[in-house]
């Protein structure tokens, strides 16, 4: 088994920029998991990885990771949104930081 820090560059080495029409048919089976721009899409890479269910029922408490809604699908959508995603199967974990700041 590999540590959490080579587990996390094996997942960065599968982390790409995706734009939203290429996901629709995960999207449509229901394997599409938001994650909020606040947290590390490598960090809940690697927990979901590890199963690590009780960091993830935190985050679904706080709305940081979950279902795209239908609203959220239609807006990237309509500007077929670039979004980063891994795949952590059966699930793509998604997040949208063209809003965020570069430090």
């Amino acid at each position: 088994m590999s540590s959490p820090d080579e587990l996390k560059a094996k997942l960065n080495l599968e982390t790409s920029r995706i734009h939203w029409h290429e996901l629709q048919t995960y999207y449509a089976r229901g394997h599409v998991v938001r994650v909020e721009s606040e947290l590390d899409l490598l960090d809940v890479a690697a927990q979901l990885t590890a199963d690590n269910k009780a960091q993830f029922e935190q985050w679904l408490a706080r709305s940081l990771v979950g279902d795209v809604s239908p609203d959220l699908a239609r807006a990237w959508y309509e500007k077929n949104s670039e979004l980063w995603a891994v795949v952590v199967a059966p699930w793509v974990l998604v997040q949208d930081r063209s809003a965020s700041k570069l430090h």
